[in-house]
């Protein structure tokens, strides 16, 4: 797959996606290391303040632009994952809450893929199994280009520390190469292998009828009180997170409120207050990716502005400029006439 440079990215690139909660935490990761924030930062157009601001959003072209910084400052193999693995989900109740209802490792393993994909929609995952496994398959539907093995490191720190619980062994297989030795690899995650220049990017882990419970007690009494102090509010964020992630991937009339509750499997009703309860309204989520990507097509394309009212979720150009006007202060014209001088 050929990378595109960053300064040459398309639309969905620009729409804010990832909570900057994870880029808070990465940044504080990286002082650990003794990488300042501006340092993470250089490059990216973000600026230190905006990480402590718990409402924001990082669009796909900002997060890209960080993890190439920080790969290119940290120079070590074994961070991304070690971050993945610091990345502490099990204090959003996930695992307590799994060992309470489910007791069944293949239904964690879904849980864990769920979670991953609306936390950190960077990458994406396939579950499937055999008599024996169960398989994660990690997908690159980004085009992440050469930060693909640091965002994959992630996310395999991430499976590790929520799967090494509840799993007794796992192997990791990547499609990428690793100048470290397989032993400085495991000494990182207990209970695994690793195999660098597979075929694949995934994780396979054994598959059993029933979790060990006996041996994460500890692990469901620390997940449990942490998720007390915790649920509200990531729960609520999550919720906005997957919105913006379904209708960011295709913000045109297919995508509506009862559309996305379906695909949350919840009813309309509960999807409409868990918005409001997040301060939010479906519609004006919907409106601000909208605006986002019409934006971008006005200033940086040709397109005809009939064309751009279908791809954005309007029937004629009549009632798309009647909404950009709306939304912006502005009509679609205005906004290319400006750019075009």
């Amino acid at each position: 797959m050929t990378h595109i440079p960053l300064t040459s990215r398309h639309t969905p690139y620009k729409v804010p996606i990832l909570a900057v909660r994870y880029a808070r935490r990465f940044a504080r990761f990286m002082e650990s290391r003794g990488i300042g924030r501006r340092a993470l930062l250089s490059g990216s157009g973000l600026e230190p303040s905006q990480l402590d601001n718990p409402d924001a959003f990082l669009t796909m072209e900002e997060v890209m632009a960080v993890v190439q910084q920080a790969q290119q400052l940290l120079g070590d193999e074994l961070a991304p994952f070690q971050f993945g693995q610091q990345l502490d989900f099990p204090a959003h109740g996930l695992l307590g809450f799994a060992l309470m209802s489910q007791q069944s490792q293949s239904k964690l393993t879904h849980m864990i893929v769920q979670y991953l994909r609306v936390g950190l929609p960077v990458m994406d995952m396939e579950v499937s199994s055999t008599s024996r496994n169960i398989h994660l398959h990690l997908r690159d539907t980004w085009d992440l280009g050469p930060v693909r093995p640091f965002v994959a490191k992630i996310y395999m720190g991430s499976i590790h520390s929520l799967a090494s619980q509840v799993c007794r062994s796992m192997r990791f297989e990547c499609d990428f190469s690793s100048g470290l030795a397989p032993t400085r690899w495991q000494a990182q995650a207990r209970c695994a292998e690793f195999h660098f220049d597979s075929g694949s990017c995934q994780v396979i882990m054994p598959l059993t009828e029933r979790m060990p419970v006996d041996s994460v007690d500890t692990s469901y009494v620390l997940a449990r009180e942490r998720s007390r102090q915790s649920e509200q509010p990531e729960r609520v964020t999550e919720v906005v997170a997957q919105v913006r992630e379904f209708v960011s991937r295709d913000p045109g009339r297919g995508t509506s409120l009862d559309a996305v509750a379906r695909k949350l499997d919840i009813s309309a009703r509960s999807l409409r207050s868990r918005l409001a309860e997040a301060g939010e309204s479906f519609r004006d989520i919907r409106n601000d990716i909208r605006e986002a990507y019409a934006t971008r097509y006005l200033r940086d394309t040709s397109m005809a502005l009939d064309i751009i009212a279908e791809k954005v979720g309007f029937s004629d150009q009549a009632a798309f400029t009647r909404a950009y006007r709306s939304w912006t202060g502005h009509t679609p014209g205005e906004v290319r006439r400006l750019a075009q001088n």
